[in-house]
């Protein structure tokens, strides 16, 4: 799969470049000046001549993160990420999803699952309204929850019942957001009104704060927050909970990497890498790439990814590797995450699974085929919204080593459909069936720990999850992929093992994104000369 390090890796400052000669310049005449919005500009000499009289580029919003910054005031740091935060969830009854048409019930009481994967004080307890049409106890216990909740999420709710209920119970509920809900249910955040759209969500486009005149922050949540939601998926419905509570309740350990650096960045970046800077001004290609970016939502990590993608350059990836990789200009330390753990397959064929045998059903196919897996499907859209991906597994000339290569189209903003391949180093974990991968691209270095969590004995199938980190970047994420010789979703029979191992991964079946294996013409396949494939696994066995 291809590696995300470098898609939100830049800083949501906006950044002024200009560069122009001066006499007084000590380096050929040229001088860079930058500065951030507001601030006083910095001027640094320029040691490379280049015949251009006069360059300016518009405000370039640096983004380096996956979300935006979204910052509360906080008194004490500490004490705030001990304080328990209480959400509740309440559904339409009977309601689906566009999530593959999960009840929304479901979904809601998986997100409440993972939130405690981001910190274990974080309750949120989950209720149907038709609780509040019938004589079933439990509308005793949500309206206990309501009396204590910091966030009520209110879901597809439209009975004209359920909406006078809520009306009454929630004025002491300082955050409410309404999503595909009647439009007379009222949003709040920081316990100021806000404005509904007419289907029962925060706008879309923010157009201002009701009882709170220019409120910048609010604004910015009330955006992020929205185009969250209408991405549809598991991932940023726990976002959006993530964003209110960093921005209105205490600061969410997960988020602290959003937080603004300041003047800081941008000194940190004239005075270490001027020279990147200007190479990459110069260069089309890394002058587009930044300003793809800037046009991107900060949480859109297809539309970041599919910017470095289209306009891929060597200044791009020396941009990223001085700013970030070398200088960590952002200071940012994002670590792999610890949740969920996924327990490794522990038995293949009938036999305990060793390190050998691991690594051969790593490279799975090669040898049969020309690939090792294709990408069914996977958890993280990130990835699995990019066609065509083929796994190349294989151990290399030097005793020892094992490399991944995936392959994998990528629609540009050209128009134009290209394939794009990558290199991992894999090590041994110290658990058979685990892995430790890393990987420069575009100038950082992500680090990913992965774990075989099933494989068919006929090789029909395989599920993998992984956990990452571009630390420098301030990204984590996790995710699985489901593979087949061919690309096509494992048959009927199947299902309950395969239910069975995402279970194991705290994933449902219906957050798996379909990769589109159609097209897939002439792929950059192939695997270095002199290396060698299966160990234990005889290629005859896969036949």
């Amino acid at each position: 799969m291809p590696s995300l390090a470098t898609q939100t890796s830049l800083n949501p400052h906006f950044l002024l470049l200009q560069i122009e000669h001066s006499s007084s310049s000590p380096s050929n005449g040229w001088w860079c000046h930058c500065s951030l919005q507001n601030k006083k500009p910095i001027s640094i000499p320029i040691t490379k001549t280049t015949t251009s009289p006069h360059l300016q580029l518009p405000w370039l919003s640096l983004r380096r993160s996956s979300s935006p910054v979204v910052v509360g005031a906080v008194s004490s740091l500490a004490s705030q990420l001990q304080r328990e935060v209480r959400v509740v969830g309440l559904v339409g009854e009977g309601s689906t999803s566009p999530l593959k048409g999960a009840p929304w019930e479901e979904v809601m009481l998986h997100t409440a699952k993972r939130l405690k994967w981001i910190d274990g004080a974080f309750e949120m307890h989950v209720f149907h309204d038709g609780l509040l049409r019938s004589n079933d106890p439990m509308w005793k216990n949500l309206q206990r929850e309501m009396s204590k909740a910091d966030i009520l999420m209110i879901v597809a709710v439209k009975n004209p019942e359920s909406i006078k209920w809520i009306q009454r119970n929630s004025g002491n509920v300082p955050n409410v957001i309404c999503f595909d809900s009647s439009p007379s249910l009222k949003n709040k955040l920081g316990g100021s009104v806000i404005g509904t759209d007419s289907r029962g969500s925060l706008f879309s486009k923010v157009t201002g704060i009701l009882q709170k005149k220019n409120d910048n922050a609010a604004d910015e949540v009330v955006q992020t927050v929205s185009e969250a939601w209408d991405r549809r998926n598991s991932d940023d419905i726990r976002f959006c909970l993530l964003v209110i509570i960093n921005a209105y309740i205490r600061p969410v350990s997960s988020l602290k990497n959003l937080r603004s650096k300041g003047f800081k960045t941008l000194n940190c970046m004239a005075t270490n890498c001027s020279s990147q800077i200007l190479n990459c001004l110069l260069d089309p290609n890394c002058r587009k790439a930044l300003q793809c970016l800037n046009r991107c939502s900060p949480v859109d990590q297809v539309c970041n990814y599919r910017c470095i993608a289209s306009y891929e350059s060597p200044h791009l990836e020396a941009f990223s590797l001085c700013v970030l990789q070398k200088h960590n200009c952002l200071e940012l330390d994002a670590k792999i995450p610890d949740k969920p753990f996924v327990p490794p397959l522990l038995k293949f064929r009938g036999n305990d699974l060793n390190h050998e045998t691991a690594e051969d059903l790593f490279i799975g196919w090669l040898g049969t085929l020309d690939w090792s897996w294709r990408v069914v499907a996977g958890q993280n859209p990130a990835y699995d919204q990019f066609p065509c991906q083929y796994q190349l597994f294989y151990r290399g000339k030097a005793r020892g080593s094992f490399w991944y290569e995936p392959v994998f189209q990528v629609m540009t903003l050209e128009g134009e459909l290209v394939w794009r391949r990558r290199r991992y180093r894999v090590k041994r974990g110290q658990i058979p069936g685990t892995f430790n991968f890393s990987i420069l691209d575009n100038g950082v270095v992500s680090k990913e720990f992965w774990t075989i969590v099933d494989v068919a004995d006929d090789l029909g199938w395989g599920l993998f999850h992984y956990s990452g980190a571009a630390e420098v970047a301030g990204q984590s994420y996790t995710g699985a992929v489901l593979v087949s010789p061919d690309g096509e979703y494992p048959n009927e029979k199947e299902k309950l093992r395969l239910v069975s191992a995402l279970e194991k991964c705290g994933i449902k079946e219906w957050e798996l994104y379909t990769v589109d294996n159609c097209s897939c013409q002439d792929p950059p396949l192939g695997i270095p000369e002199g290396s060698s494939l299966h160990s234990n696994v005889e290629i005859k066995e896969l036949q």
